[in-house]
């Protein structure tokens, strides 16, 4: 049976539900970037977005998603994205999801651009995708992973 996906304006009451499911790579990523919980990387991101979204599939939250102002006088933005297993197992729904939200970034921001890191293959694998283009591996956060900076410009 297919999965319904609903995108609904995302909330403080969806953080617990992901935090507690984040896919490893996500989880890996945040400790990684700033030794940041997945519960708390999801409500800082969530309080610092211009707009942020969930996608619950069959009513539950599985992806928390959105946007945040990097300098509006240069219409420059952050786009983030942290979610469970979910993401990998209905990857068809979630790619086409993605180029919605694409759309709609790419209309308001002139330059969207953030870290990834290096070894999460498949969000590096759905950037490129999606048009990002990602730098060469450098040295971030506090034990110097190796992270890639992704942007697009419009």
């Amino acid at each position: 049976m297919k999965p319904v996906v609903t995108i609904v304006p995302a909330g403080m009451d969806h953080i617990a539900s992901i935090a507690a499911r984040m896919r490893e790579a996500d989880r890996t990523e945040v400790w990684a970037s700033s030794r940041s919980t997945p519960h708390n990387s999801l409500m800082i991101s969530l309080q610092n977005s211009r707009w942020a979204m969930t996608a619950l599939v069959d009513g539950q939250p599985e992806v928390m998603w959105g946007v945040a102002d990097l300098n509006i006088l240069t219409g420059t933005g952050a786009p983030w994205l942290l979610g469970t297993d979910a993401v990998e197992a209905n990857y068809r729904l979630f790619l086409r999801h993605s180029l919605q939200w694409k759309e709609k970034l790419s209309e308001q921001y002139q330059v969207l651009m953030n870290f990834v890191h290096d070894e999460n293959e498949v969000s590096k694998r759905w950037l490129k995708w999606l048009g990002f283009t990602l730098s060469e591996p450098f040295e971030l956060g506090l034990d110097g992973e190796l992270f890639r900076m992704f942007e697009m410009r419009r």
